[in-house]
């Protein structure tokens, strides 16, 4: 349930800064996300356990013939990396943090962290891949792969020392973040849920609050994700799952927290000789409610704190079965309504996220530039989240391809990564680049990566639709009846958009059209105009986005009109069309402001026809 997770934490690496640890000597390749030119820092360790200082060393500069990298040694005085260096917002900051409200998930807020990347696991945490361990878990195959990730270092000062004038702002922490989703992600549903519930009872009890506001440490959810880790580790799987029940897991664990706030004591996961507590946090608060734990407590509690707010988000709340959860028969009655109503709506948050990813793809293709090694990296790292985004990505950049040579004309570079896209997916437009490029002018290469990318998105749309079509109508074919008419095939187009106009014209749900940069080249210069009006009239659509989109019912009728137009068809056929445009009117909010000024033009020139017509007549 949304409101009950917090926020989403994302961290960004720089690709032009790398640190190592100090003595080891700097790397000649690097992961295809790095810059032709990284600064290299060596890592320092602090009098504090986990905290570093970062010392710039190196230059490494790419060379294009191997991709091997040539360094230059910086041999002045000792330069260290500040945190000034790294806030380039400091709006809402806490900690190495800086929170933004989500427009896109208004219940949640999004914590950006700023990180340099580190190749290799750290000498603090030497040990920890090696240590014993008696339950199997994690297993060699996730050692091996948290150790592979290695760490980042954070812009954060340890709390004893961010008054300090110097450490204050050259102080960094080792980052284990890339180890803990490989842990966590590792982990059984039940452990999952446990911690979810742990942080929530934590964080509503406010056990993570300073009552005196005197600056002493608290409680934090790391202290919680480290209280699981440890037991995933320590605790045999029997324990989690034979008699299987949470509440009387998480009094155990939050018994045993109560344990280490009396000795102050919370022990690093990864590092032997930190210790997370000491003698200045303020845990007496937390340490003697924990201290009375119970499982009838705790019990009432989650009933009365964690599922009934759930309920309120299911629409079925209002129906009395949730008036009376007195007896553990009603209260399993009350609770399978909801898990009922979350499984029936889980799609429709699936396809809502697609549609964000969508949105951020496009974005980030147009504010970086595309290189032969940059694509390859995000057709493969999308692709390890869904296949479906890769080929989206593939489609957008090849777009943007098309957009910079109809621009400026074609070079090797943008041929190359032209090609790699291509060659990626197989493609049959890759065989005619890689015969005829040296033949092929510029608007014939345009027209070959447009017609690459339309097929790219009329594949990505029935990925789509097959895996969503239960929740929202997807037509496959809007991309195609788009170039069409751009070609100036009216016949297919609007034989393409009349499909679409009959799927969608009563669908409850429907998908959108993109109007971003790269996909303005496929639209004609009425659309392009309505796009830019829109962005002009309406704020929201550039205070949100910086771009606005069109639903794919609006965009078909749009098409399918023209078409009419520009074949003369007859006056029954554009008469049956208005009508389809006034259903679309009533069907979409006046918010929607690109869909609303179409729908509006596209009457005015059938009206206008239909008049001229009958006067003729």
């Amino acid at each position: 349930m949304l409101p009950h997770i917090g926020d989403i934490d994302v961290m960004l690496h720089y690709n032009t800064r790398l640190a190592i640890p100090r003595g080891h000597p700097p790397p000649t390749q690097l992961p295809a996300e790095f810059n032709n030119y990284v600064y290299v820092v060596e890592t320092i360790d602090s009098h504090l356990p986990g905290y570093v200082y970062l010392e710039l060393r190196y230059l490494l500069t790419r060379c294009t013939d191997d991709g091997k990298y040539n360094c230059i040694e910086y041999d002045e005085r000792p330069y260290y990396l500040s945190r000034s260096m790294n806030a380039h917002d400091t709006r809402n900051n806490h900690g190495p943090a800086v929170s933004t409200d989500n427009s896109h998930t208004p219940q949640l807020s999004t914590d950006f962290v700023n990180c340099i990347r580190c190749l290799l696991w750290p000498a603090k945490a030497a040990d920890w891949p090696t240590r014993q361990r008696n339950y199997g878990w994690p297993d060699s195959a996730t050692l091996y792969r948290v150790v592979s990730n290695g760490c980042d270092v954070v812009a954060v000062a340890h709390r004893q020392c961010r008054q300090h004038e110097w450490m204050g702002k050259c102080q960094w922490r080792l980052s284990f973040s890339r180890a803990e989703i490989v842990l966590i992600n590792s982990w059984m549903p039940v452990q999952q849920i446990v911690c979810h519930m742990l942080r929530y009872f934590i964080k509503t009890e406010r056990l993570t609050d300073c009552a005196d506001n005197s600056g002493a440490g608290t409680l934090s959810n790391y202290h919680i994700k480290t209280l699981m880790l440890w037991a995933r580790e320590l605790k045999p799987r029997g324990w989690w799952t034979e008699n299987l029940n949470l509440v009387r897991i998480c009094v155990e664990l939050l018994q045993t927290l109560s344990v280490w706030l009396t000795d102050t004591r919370c022990p690093h996961y990864f590092m032997s000789n930190c210790n997370l507590l000491d003698n200045s946090f303020n845990v007496r608060p937390a340490e003697s409610k924990l201290m009375r734990m119970k499982e009838d407590y705790l019990s009432m509690w989650f009933v009365s704190n964690y599922i009934r707010q759930c309920a309120q988000l299911c629409p079925v709340y209002s129906l009395p079965l949730f008036n009376d959860v007195s007896t553990l028969r009603k209260l399993q009655n009350a609770v399978s309504e909801i898990v009922r109503w979350r499984l029936n709506t889980s799609l429709d948050g699936m396809q809502y996220a697609v549609q964000f990813a969508e949105s951020q793809i496009s974005a980030a293709v147009s504010r970086y530039s595309l290189t032969v090694r940059s694509c390859v990296y995000w057709m493969n790292e999308l692709a390890k989240i869904e296949q479906c985004f890769s080929v989206y990505f593939s489609a957008v950049a090849l777009l943007q391809v098309a957009c910079k040579m109809s621009r400026n004309g074609f070079n090797d570079e943008l041929i190359d990564i032209a090609e790699k896209i291509l060659q990626s997916n197989f493609s049959h437009s890759c065989t005619v680049l890689s015969l005829r490029k040296a033949e092929l002018n510029t608007s014939e290469l345009v027209e070959l990566l447009q017609t690459s990318a339309v097929e790219h998105l009329t594949t990505y749309r029935q990925l789509v639709a097959r895996d969503f079509g239960s929740v929202v109508t997807i037509v496959t074919t809007n991309f195609e009846a788009m170039y069409a008419y751009k070609r100036g095939d009216y016949q297919r187009c609007l034989q393409l958009s009349s499909q679409n106009v009959h799927t969608l014209l009563y669908a409850d749900h429907m998908s959108n059209v993109p109007t971003q940069p790269q996909f303005i080249q496929l639209m004609d210069d009425d659309i392009v105009s309505l796009t830019a009006l829109t962005l002009i009239v309406d704020p929201e659509c550039r205070r949100q986005s910086g771009y606005t989109c069109i639903s794919q019912l609006t965009l078909s009728l749009y098409l399918m009109t023209q078409c009419q137009l520009k074949l003369h068809h007859s006056v029954t056929s554009l008469a049956q069309t208005l009508h389809f445009i006034n259903v679309a009117q009533r069907r979409h909010p006046l918010e929607r402001t690109l869909d609303q000024l179409t729908l509006k033009l596209i009457e005015r020139k059938v009206t206008e026809r239909l008049v001229t017509e009958v006067y003729y007549m």
